[in-house]
């Protein structure tokens, strides 16, 4: 494997300290003795190791779903701040949210992946998860229309009343669309799609995602994503993840 492969995001090294003990889990890599795809176990090895772990190309996928989840989760607090008082959400930051769903999301995710390489193998593979394919690709472009939507909607400083409602409706409507559509990918469409796969196949295709991300962004597109929504979270005061621990249930 080259050099630039193994700078990549689907092989990164992390350390472990066990509890207790100067021992680190340590493995040697893909051609090695551990592979995740495998779920062999790393074994233990001197203080200072480090374990290579591949990053599979169903979990590419569904950490990109995270990424997705977390502008969704910003739609949806989003909409309940406009409700209450148009003026208490900036809409460039709603503009940043759906730029970010459209070129990560929807141009890269659903159209290079999903669309060109996911959905044609599980509809030719027939079964239960080929009859989700065209609603999954029905509603990939309903969002796309909501995303323009939202992307229009925004560019104005200040929406009014109607057009606060109009676009939390809107964001809303995404929102309760995709959390369904996102949850049947990773649990059957995804799980489908690598059935048709070998092992040696799927290794092939997590490469060939990697290079599609490599020309979609110039750069690693997953984590420049990641930094994004984070940056968006902040501006709205939802970095905090502690803050939306449920409270206690009433006490019978």
């Amino acid at each position: 494997m080259n050099i630039q492969k193994k700078n990549t995001r689907r092989h990164f090294f992390r350390s472990a300290a066990v509890l207790g003990t100067g021992l680190v889990l340590d493995g040697c890599g893909r051609k090695g003795t551990i592979e995740s795809r495998r779920d062999e176990q790393a074994p233990a090895n001197k203080a200072g190791s480090m374990t290579d772990i591949e990053v599979t190309a169903v979990e590419d996928l569904m950490r990109e779903h995270g990424v997705l989840r977390r502008a969704l989760f910003v739609y949806s607090e989003a909409a309940a701040r406009l409700r209450g008082d148009p003026s208490a959400v900036a809409l460039e930051t709603l503009q940043k949210t759906a730029r970010l769903f459209r070129a990560f999301g929807e141009d890269y995710h659903e159209k290079k992946l999903e669309e060109a390489h996911i959905f044609p193998a599980v509809r030719k593979a027939g079964g239960e998860a080929a009859g989700f394919v065209d609603v999954l690709i029905t509603q990939h472009q309903r969002g796309r229309e909501i995303t323009d939507y939202i992307l229009t909607a925004t560019q104005s400083s200040e929406p009014g009343a109607a057009g606060a409602q109009q676009l939390a409706q809107a964001m809303d409507t995404l929102v309760r669309m995709y959390r369904p559509h996102a949850a049947r990918e990773d649990t059957v469409i995804f799980a489908a799609w690598k059935q048709t796969l070998t092992a040696a196949q799927l290794d092939e295709m997590g490469d060939k995602f990697e290079d599609i991300e490599r020309e979609q962004f110039g750069e690693d597109g997953f984590e420049n994503a990641v930094k994004q929504i984070a940056e968006i979270e902040a501006r709205l005061g939802l970095a905090d993840l502690g803050q939306f621990t449920a409270p206690a249930p009433p006490a019978h």
